[in-house]
């Protein structure tokens, strides 16, 4: 069963830029530090080393998952077709504000891997992108947080 990766155009272009940038920089990086602690002498004791090892672990680790991303991307297409901007899909940039309250929050609905909530992009996975998922404007949205269940209340939409 394949997992799909939904990602925007933004996104798959900075994912690919950050593997070519792994690929071509830091690999190159790493096996330089590795290459020159080995030539510290002894392998066991050498926290240089160690690290170095780390560091190429983790790079090659990076790697692969982007890897894996990539091979199962489904770009997030823009439908301006009559009436695509009545509900919330993938892509979406919404308009809510707690129930009660009149401050707006905007965010940018996105698949998981380029979800990244501290500058506005929710993953379709996480409990918020769920629930607006499919509703219009003028909804009010239940969303289950550690702190209980709030209600946000969609005041726009837009698809393009």
């Amino acid at each position: 069963m394949t997992n799909h990766e939904y990602l925007t155009p933004d996104g798959l272009k900075r994912l690919e830029a950050e593997l070519d940038h792994l690929k071509t920089v830091r690999r190159s990086e790493v096996a330089l530090r590795l290459h020159e602690a080995m030539a510290e002498g002894e392998i066991e004791e050498n926290p240089e080393y160690d690290d170095a090892k780390n560091e190429q672990a983790f790079v090659e680790g990076r790697i692969l998952q982007i890897e894996t991303v990539l091979s199962n991307a489904v770009l997030i297409e823009h439908n301006l077709a009559k009436g695509a901007d009545k509900d919330v899909r993938l892509g979406s940039k919404i308009t809510v504000s707690e129930v009660g309250s009149s401050e707006k929050e905007q965010y940018v609905l996105v698949g998981s891997a380029e979800a990244d909530p501290a500058h506005g992009k929710i993953s379709n996975e996480s409990p918020m992108g769920k629930a607006l998922l499919g509703k219009k404007v003028h909804d009010v949205v239940p969303v289950v947080s550690p702190a209980g269940t709030i209600k946000f209340k969609i005041s726009k939409i837009d698809n393009k």
